[in-house]
């Protein structure tokens, strides 16, 4: 039997414009992003249609831009009668499955973002940490190399496992540059530096899961009603408070994206639709499995093309 996974973008998926055409289009959509200016109590909407991209790229910002225009998107989905066996989102995207999955509502989930975009922002200073695209090499030999240049100097760890051959390292200016440096020693036929304003899903990050739990502690969450699978994990949970620990491990732990999506395969999705804007899930899910059905509804003409069997 075909099953379906909708899958949420991290940061690095925002563009300015984002979602414009859904607001303008449905009501439901539109409802959402007005929701959000409400409950942030500023006009989030301004920064996501008309930028500028500095603005936008600003982490407290992404953020919280990243999962209005997702859950927008999905509203027209799932106005459309479409319905998910699974959820699953990258990073921040994480947050927009459990708004899918009815753990936290969309307003308690905008501000918990936005809280989490301050917390990141606030828990290195700027310039002293960093993060690296590392191409070519393998998981194993990577971890080791890391392993290594930690016990040697400075921090430098494994952040975002995204497919093969694709893994991001973050840490200290310093850890990540050696990684840079050395990285032919793990296989690695390139290293690309991010643009990114801190050291993210690092030990690093463990000042801003502190203050998140402590925000957590007070929003309220629900048993997903289907299940998601958990970054930290790459396996499903459904318990508000299994949800709840992990979302604070989640902030200085590595994403095991391509774990999650292998494990999806394993429980028989065959089909994923990535819900928000652009389309980095669907080439990483394709690299993992080219056979996959992968589509990606990040406009309403994406939307209207869609069939899902």
């Amino acid at each position: 039997m075909s099953k379906t996974a909708f899958v949420f973008p991290g940061q690095g998926a925002q563009a300015v414009g984002m979602g414009k055409d859904a607001y303008e289009t449905f009501e439901r959509s539109r409802a959402i992003i007005e929701q959000a200016d409400e409950a942030l109590g500023f006009k989030l909407s301004d920064i996501i249609f008309e930028g500028p991209e500095e603005t936008l790229k600003q982490t407290a910002n992404t953020q919280p831009a990243l999962l209005t225009v997702s859950i927008a998107l999905l509203e027209a989905l799932e106005g459309r009668g479409l319905k998910a066996d699974y959820v699953a989102g990258h990073s921040l995207g994480e947050y927009s499955a459990l708004v899918a999955a009815g753990v936290l509502s969309f307003k308690d989930a905008v501000r918990t973002v936005r809280a989490r975009g301050l917390f990141m922002e606030q828990a290195v200073p700027n310039g002293q940490g960093a993060m690296a695209a590392v191409l070519g090499a393998e998981r194993e030999a990577l971890a080791a190399l890391c392993a290594q240049v930690s016990s040697e100097s400075t921090t430098v760890e494994l952040a975002n496992v995204n497919c093969p051959g694709q893994i991001v390292v973050s840490g200290t200016a310093a850890g990540v540059q050696t990684v840079v440096e050395r990285g032919k020693e793990a296989g690695a036929k390139r290293v690309i530096p991010l643009d990114v304003s801190g050291p993210f899903h690092s030990s690093l990050m463990k000042p801003a899961a502190e203050k998140l739990g402590d925000t957590l502690a007070s929003v309220e969450l629900q048993d997903a009603s289907i299940p998601v699978i958990a970054n930290v994990t790459a396996r499903e949970v459904t318990g508000a408070s299994d949800i709840r620990a992990l979302l604070v491990e989640q902030v200085y732990s590595p994403v095991l994206w391509e774990d999650s999506v292998r494990y999806l395969i394993e429980q028989g999705v065959d089909t994923f639709v990535e819900i928000g804007s652009g389309t980095v899930l669907a080439g990483l899910i394709k690299k993992i499995d080219k056979n996959v059905r992968v589509i990606s509804v990040n406009s309403i003409t994406a939307l209207d093309a869609l069939q899902v069997n």
